[in-house]
């Protein structure tokens, strides 16, 4: 095998007690050293399941899992101080500080008490966190308390990260923090990340390879710009009009309904001038159109039957 490649995932099966379908189904896929790898797929797809089990918390039902080269249940102590892992949802901390978290973090996996307090600091400072040192965790806010998960995985400086919706419950600006910050580390150490997202506008600027789930099947797996050429034949025309004059297009047009006020139409390319000269502009307010996204690769993969 590959001596880049970390995780080597062969055939993974899980299925929970008490019921017939499994939640992953016989995955197969490889992560390589230094790459952001993102897992795109809908509610009950199995992609937190597939993470769970990555790092040792949850037992599988056939198949395996190796982290450099090892059968992950050998070596769990290995991939504890390897890999940070952020989920969902920990109470693991809730009875410390802020700054508590961060330090005995970084001390249990090997840090000096120096240079746990160090790298406290650093976090706090690169997380915009200072403010909060001294606050229990418990009285934290869902947003603060999504950037402290992340700052506890990355605690050490793991040379792996696995992210379960690191940006959920955040407003816009520490999105973009987040996005910044993985970034800078993937560029400036190596870090190998792997995370999951239902934003998929946003995991397009920063990951070079993703996984699409369906129903605990993997159904495509590439760069995005590989995948896209197998969907780029297809062109999306965003539709904004006042919600109670909704335009005229043609029948065969294939539209969703976004919202009131607002509809997403798919074309192909030979429909675009002529889709185009039959709009009637005095019913819309703005046009855009655009070509494929990571949004529409994983809307064409997750839907097809």
């Amino acid at each position: 095998m590959d001596s880049s490649v970390i995780y080597n995932i062969q055939e993974l099966v899980k299925v929970y007690p008490g019921q017939s379908r499994p939640v992953n189904d016989h995955i197969s896929l490889q992560i390589c050293q230094g790459e952001i790898f993102g897992i795109l797929g809908d509610n009950g797809a199995g992609k937190s399941t597939l993470v769970r089990q990555m790092v040792n918390l949850l037992t599988s039902s056939a198949g395996q899992i190796e982290f450099w080269g090892k059968n992950i249940t050998t070596i769990p102590h290995v991939v504890q101080m390897n890999v940070g892992y952020m989920p969902q949802e920990s109470g693991a901390v809730k009875n410390l500080t802020i700054a508590e978290s961060l330090y005995f973090t970084a001390h249990l996996r090997g840090m000096s008490r120096r240079g746990a307090r160090q790298e406290c600091d650093r976090l706090l400072q690169q997380w915009q966190m200072v403010d909060w040192r001294d606050q229990p965790v418990a009285r934290l806010s869902g947003g603060q308390l999504r950037l402290l998960r992340l700052a506890v995985a990355i605690a050490g400086s793991p040379p792996v990260l696995i992210l379960d919706e690191p940006t959920n419950d955040l407003d816009p600006q520490r999105r973009r923090l987040v996005w910044d910050n993985l970034r800078q580390l993937n560029q400036e150490q190596g870090t190998t990340i792997i995370l999951i997202t239902h934003d998929a506008i946003e995991a397009e600027k920063a990951i070079q390879r993703v996984g699409i789930l369906r129903a605990g099947k993997l159904v495509a797996i590439g760069r995005p710009s590989d995948l896209k050429r197998q969907v780029d034949r297809m062109l999306r025309l965003e539709l904004f009009f006042e919600p109670e004059k909704p335009p005229v297009l043609p029948a065969e047009l294939n539209c969703d309904h976004c919202s009131p006020g607002h509809w997403r139409v798919f074309l192909e390319w030979h429909q675009i001038e002529s889709t185009l000269n039959r709009l009637d502009l005095t019913q819309i307010d703005d046009f855009r159109l655009y070509s494929a996204t990571l949004e529409d690769l994983y809307l064409h993969y997750a839907t097809q039957p």
